[in-house]
Parts: C-alpha cells; sequence; structure tokens
C-alpha cells in the first residue's frame, strides 16, 4: 500500500517535470521551450564532479532543484528567472549529470559543496532559490558560508523531518532501488535518462535517497545561525505541516508581533503561502517567480498607510 502511495505521488510530480530535448531534438508538445545556457561544465567539489549551467545576465542566483530532479525541473520559471537574473543551474549530488560520487547524500555535506562551488566560479555572493531538497541544501549553505548568500528563497522545504505529514515520513521511507523498473516509463526516470552519464546508476540513486529520507534530522542550528533575509514560500496544498511553516518563520523573528502601521516593526524576512498549490506543482506554477523575484531584487512594492494618503 505504502509503495502505490508513493507511486501516485511520484507520478503526480512527474507528469510537470520538464524533459530536456536529446540530439537537439525539438521539446516535445507541451514542453516549455528552455534558454541556451551561455556556459556549462563540470567542477569536482569534495570528490562530488558537479555538473553546472549558467543562463541569463544580471545578478547571480544560484537554482537548486528537487529531489530526483534535474536543473530543467522548474521549467517555465528557470526561463522566467533568466529573463533578468544570471541563473546558476547545478545537478546535485547524483541527479541528472552529476554522478553519485562514494559518499552517502548528506544535505549539509551537499550545502557546503555549494559554497565552495560558487565561489570556484568566481562569485563572491549569489541570492539562493532552493525548492525542497535544494531548499534544504540552500539552507544548510546560508549556515555554512553566509558570506556567499545575498538571500535565501527556501520553497516547500522543512527544516527537520517532523515537519512533513506524518504519512509522508511513511511513504519516503519506502524509497529504494526496488522501485526503479516501476519508474521507467515515467518523466522522473526519462529526464534523468536524457543527460544521466550513466542511466545504470539509477538504482543507485533511489536507494541513495531512500537513505537520505529514513534518516533523522533537524536542522534548528542551521536555522539560527542566517544572517541574510530569508523567504519562505509554500503552496496550501504542500506536504509540509502548517504548524511546522509557522515554527519556521517564527524562528526567523517573524510573525511574532505586528508591524506596526508605519511597518516600523516588519520582519527582515517573509513568508508566502500560495493558494491552489501543492508540493508537486508549486516549482512550475507562475505564482513562484511572481511571488519571490520582488524579494530576491530586494524590493517590496508595499506602502504604509501615511505613505498612501500623503501620496509618496
Amino acid at each position: 500500500m505504502l509503495k502505490i502511495t508513493l507511486f501516485t505521488i511520484f507520478a503526480t510530480v512527474l507528469s510537470l517535470v520538464y524533459v530536456p530535448a536529446t540530439n537537439g531534438a525539438e521539446p516535445a508538445a507541451g514542453q516549455q521551450s528552455m534558454p541556451t545556457p551561455k556556459k556549462t561544465g563540470h567542477l569536482t567539489v569534495n570528490g562530488i564532479n558537479y555538473y553546472y549551467q549558467i543562463y541569463g545576465e544580471g545578478e547571480p542566483v544560484l537554482l537548486l532543484h528537487g529531489g530526483l530532479g534535474i536543473i530543467e525541473m522548474l521549467g517555465p520559471n528557470l526561463a522566467r528567472l533568466a529573463e533578468g537574473r544570471e541563473v546558476i543551474g547545478v545537478d546535485l549530488q547524483g541527479h541528472g549529470r552529476t554522478p553519485l560520487g562514494n559518499r552517502p547524500i548528506d544535505l549539509a555535506a551537499i550545502g557546503a559543496d555549494m559554497g565552495v562551488l560558487v565561489r570556484q566560479l568566481g562569485y563572491r555572493q549569489v541570492d539562493v532559490l532552493g525548492y525542497s531538497m535544494g531548499g534544504g541544501v540552500g539552507l544548510q549553505m546560508a549556515a555554512q558560508a553566509p558570506e556567499t548568500v545575498r538571500r535565501l528563497a527556501l520553497v516547500s522545504a522543512p527544516f527537520a523531518k517532523d515537519g512533513f505529514y506524518p504519512e509522508m515520513i511513511e511513504a519516503q521511507a519506502q524509497v529504494g532501488s526496488g522501485m526503479a523498473e516501476m519508474m521507467k516509463e515515467t518523466p522522473m526516470y526519462k529526464s534523468y535518462a536524457a543527460v544521466a552519464p550513466d542511466v545504470s546508476e539509477f538504482p543507485k540513486l533511489l536507494d541513495a535517497m531512500g537513505d537520505l529520507m529514513r534518516r533523522d534530522y533537524d536542522a534548528s542550528d542551521a536555522v539560527a545561525k542566517l544572517t541574510m533575509p530569508v523567504m519562505l514560500i509554500y503552496g496550501d496544498g504542500d506536504m509540509i505541516r502548517l504548524e511546522h511553516i509557522v515554527d519556521f518563520y517564527h524562528r526567523l523573528g517573524g510573525g511574532l508581533k505586528d508591524a506596526g502601521w508605519m511597518r516600523e516593526h516588519m520582519s527582515k524576512n517573509r513568508l508566502a503561502i500560495l493558494p491552489d498549490l501543492t508540493h508537486y506543482d508549486i516549482f512550475v506554477s507562475p505564482k513562484l517567480i511572481e511571488t519571490v523575484l520582488p524579494f530576491l531584487n530586494g524590493e517590496s512594492g508595499s506602502k504604509s498607510w501615511a505613505e498612501e494618503v500623503e501620496g509618496k
């Protein structure tokens, strides 16, 4: 029963994942046309040979995809972001074009790798936008190397394992190589197979991800180290418990008091719960970029009542 439930979850996500065209072919019907990266390559950090792509021009933003995804997972939102920002996409350990290597998948370790990677690419500081697993990686990166992160946006990501609904924790525990065969007709496998250097590694990736999700974790210490502005974004139908979302925002100093009629007590951090969205579609929804881009650009757009009355 749990495997059926988990497969249903995967199928929901996979129907939305961008599958890159191969061999110069045009994108299939219904796929979002992607911009052409201006630079691609590999960088080895702590034994992991990370693949990256860089798109667009402007202030740099590091884009971190979700578990069992690839750089192109955010599809139209990647394209929209690259219209005004320089986007650095990375295939995380074991995902897409980045081999699994010989170490377990660990969010803290990958977060440390990202801090090194952006410096090796020549960036002093970047904004970070991470979805789900990528949000966990971004959180760890920002906590360990805060000087490299200007603003941090976390999408559908908890800071601790108990942030998920109990049935999701139970389902995640079933992930493993035994699911590989039944996933071969899904877009998740097909997107991996289209770009991975060794497709036979897919069952090993499932085992590594299952091991990650079965481990207990609590990144409260990492949250306490965040010094930069942070934005939390969730769907109102997310797999993250609402109580956990509120706790996360409170730990960042938000939602603890009224902001004041002149916004004098307004937190530098932000929280958004987007309507009519789930964990499985928020990453491709245009609402995501509409919500997060002003934050990443350091904009507000909100005025106090006094400013409105005075016409400022």
